[in-house]
């Protein structure tokens, strides 16, 4: 199955500095990346990164800027 296909499933994804990406199931997450738990087509999964990452800075910097 091909990523730009309407039928491919996603989840969605983190790494340690709170970024957010999709990646397609039928590939394993890469080293650094863990699952939200989130999967679907790939409207499914933008949308929710869209209403949970607010703030794009990667968290390293929220953090030195907190200080």
């Amino acid at each position: 199955m091909s990523i730009d296909h309407e039928d491919t499933q996603f989840e969605v994804v983190v790494n340690d500095q709170d970024q957010y990406s999709i990646w397609p199931t039928y590939h394993p997450i890469p080293e650094g990346w863990q699952s939200v738990g989130v999967k679907g087509n790939r409207q499914t999964c933008l949308q929710y990164i869209s209403e949970t990452w607010v703030d794009m800075r990667p968290r390293s910097l929220r953090e030195a800027l907190e200080q």
